[in-house]
């Protein structure tokens, strides 16, 4: 099944219009014509089964013949990570973290940062490529990038961790997941969250936590720490 996206399609529609851009990409490039099948996604949850009633180059248009709704998961994953040196291992995190279900993404910025600045609009697309590539049908929320101490003091619910490669007491991630909870984990960039941040954050009820007995590049702790939620609720 290939998926397309558009945010701006509802349950309340009969039918719908794809703009300029996708529309030549439909019929053009993949050369959809009347009566042709698509599938569309509206990243809330909602999958669209849809009949092309129109292939313009400008505007092609399809008849909504069936809509399944899917119910979100009884987990979420909210990841806060430190954007790394290398803009393409942030964006593999991105990709990989989407395709195995992440549920929210918040940039941010460390005292040992070395990238201070994201391009939101790359970051945007490559999750939506990755949403679906793997056939999912919520998009995961992308936040802007925000401080440490701005993040920390927030108020925040469900299970609160920092993962930090300091040689202080620390319990292992995966002993401390339960199934069907919520938990925010933080990620620090590749110099790690200094001795100050990670006395903030344990004095704001973030529990210190250990991925493995290695040290871990920023994007694979990442990593590492969305497949130990999803894993833990299969």
């Amino acid at each position: 099944m290939q998926l397309f996206y558009n945010p701006n399609i509802s349950p309340n529609d009969s039918q719908f219009s794809f703009d300029k851009e996708e529309s030549k990409h439909i019929v053009k490039v993949l050369r959809k014509t009347e009566g042709n099948i698509l599938y569309v996604t509206n990243g809330l949850g909602d999958l669209f089964t849809t009949k092309i009633i129109l292939s313009s180059e400008k505007k092609c248009t399809v008849l909504i013949t069936e809509i399944e709704t899917n119910k979100s998961t009884n987990f979420y994953i909210h990841l806060v990570v430190a954007p790394t040196k290398m803009n393409e291992r942030f964006e593999w995190f991105l990709e990989k973290a989407t395709e195995m279900g992440i549920h929210e993404i918040t940039p941010i910025i460390c005292n040992r940062s070395e990238r201070k600045i994201i391009n939101r609009d790359r970051f945007d697309k490559i999750i939506q490529s990755a949403m679906k590539q793997s056939l999912q049908f919520f998009m995961p929320k992308l936040n802007d990038p925000i401080t440490f101490q701005n993040f920390i003091l927030k108020k925040h619910t469900g299970n609160l961790c920092i993962a930090h490669c300091e040689e202080t007491e620390k319990q292992l991630f995966k002993n401390t997941i339960k199934k069907n909870e919520k938990y925010t984990v933080l990620i620090g960039p590749e110099g790690d969250f200094s001795e100050k941040e990670i006395k903030l954050a344990i004095e704001n009820k973030f529990i210190p936590v250990s991925l493995g007995n290695t040290r871990l590049r920023t994007e694979t702790a990442a990593i590492v720490a969305c497949h130990s939620i999803v894993f833990t609720n299969e």
